[in-house]
């Protein structure tokens, strides 16, 4: 094990910690997340909730076993790519602009989840286990991270409008 295994089993953790509680959250507050997704111009509130929940729990449970990382990164890149689309980029960059936070949040996490995409999971990881990291990381790993930019563009272009008179600017 090298130092660069080390640090990708950091950033994995924390990138899967933050979307985990992300999507436990969702869950335990459906109702008011169905209701800031509905505020917030999109359609199927509901249908959104119940997805942006499972997803990010998926996501950070994948992160945090390093199972099919590079997928999950495509997942994470595509859940703040609707996010800042739909919020955040109407604040400007930083996160303490109100009514709305800024994307530099987003941002970064996308480009973190880019980073191991790229990088790979490293040995301790159940994609290291399984021998299947070196399949999905590099060149394939920036591929997979471009087809969740492209899944969070449909999400987008089906789900999202933005909403007059509401405070997302």
């Amino acid at each position: 094990m090298e130092v660069i295994d080390v640090a990708m089993l950091v950033a994995r953790l924390w990138v899967g910690i933050v979307m985990l509680a992300h999507g436990i959250n969702h869950a335990r507050t459906l109702d008011g997340t169905t209701e800031w997704f509905e505020k917030v111009g999109f359609k199927s509130p509901a249908l959104n909730a119940r997805l942006s929940a499972a997803n990010e729990t998926a996501i950070g449970l994948a992160f945090l076993a390093g199972l099919l990382t590079t997928i999950a990164a495509a997942g994470v890149v595509a859940t703040m790519l609707v996010a800042f689309w739909s919020i955040h980029r109407f604040a400007g960059f930083f996160v303490f602009h109100r009514p709305t936070e800024g994307y530099e949040y987003v941002a970064t996490l996308a480009m973190l989840a880019l980073v191991i995409a790229i990088v790979g999971p490293g040995s301790i990881s159940l994609d290291s286990a399984l021998g299947i990291s070196d399949d999905l990381d590099g060149s394939m790993g920036a591929l997979i991270v471009g087809l969740g930019i492209v899944a969070g563009a449909l999400q987008l272009a089906a789900f999202w409008r933005k909403p007059s008179g509401s405070d997302v600017t």
